[in-house]
């Protein structure tokens, strides 16, 4: 699903809240990517995810990732595109994840909230992922073989 001001719909089907959450697929030269794992008392606390988070109002998702990212991991983002949305329905919360690629930044990661973080390639080797971060490593692997 593409994501325009005009498809979007703030409630789910079933009638709950939707959440938007602005994803950062941060992308190295050599084709890694990071993963951050969930901190402890957090739904899914021990699984691995691409980092983000909430979008406030008004902020727009490149906002919301760049604010997000420097606190959970101490970064500026000073390059990065949204690159595809999915929505994904958690017991917890109904999502719509917009995913975006970041390529360019300044700092070095570093889990600020207690989060372990690791650089992977495909296959990844860190277990286990959360839901939604499972199709992003299919339209990475899709990419690499192009």
């Amino acid at each position: 699903m593409s994501a325009t001001t005009d498809m979007r719909r703030d409630v789910a089907p079933d009638g709950r809240k939707v959440t938007e959450v602005a994803v950062g697929v941060m992308v190295q030269p050599d084709g890694r990517y990071l993963l951050a794992q969930r901190p402890d008392g957090k739904p899914y606390e021990g699984y691995w995810e691409f980092p983000g988070g909430k979008l406030e109002a008004g902020e727009s998702v490149e906002a919301a990732l760049a604010r997000e990212l420097h606190e959970e991991l101490g970064i500026d983002v000073n390059a990065c595109e949204v690159w595809r949305t999915l929505e994904h329905d958690y017991p917890h919360a109904y999502v719509r994840l917009f995913f975006c690629k970041v390529t360019g930044w300044t700092g070095t990661p570093l889990g600020r909230e207690g989060q372990a973080i690791a650089w992977q390639a495909l296959p990844v080797e860190v277990a286990p992922l959360l839901p939604a971060a499972i199709p992003v490593l299919a339209w990475l692997a899709a990419e690499a073989e192009q």
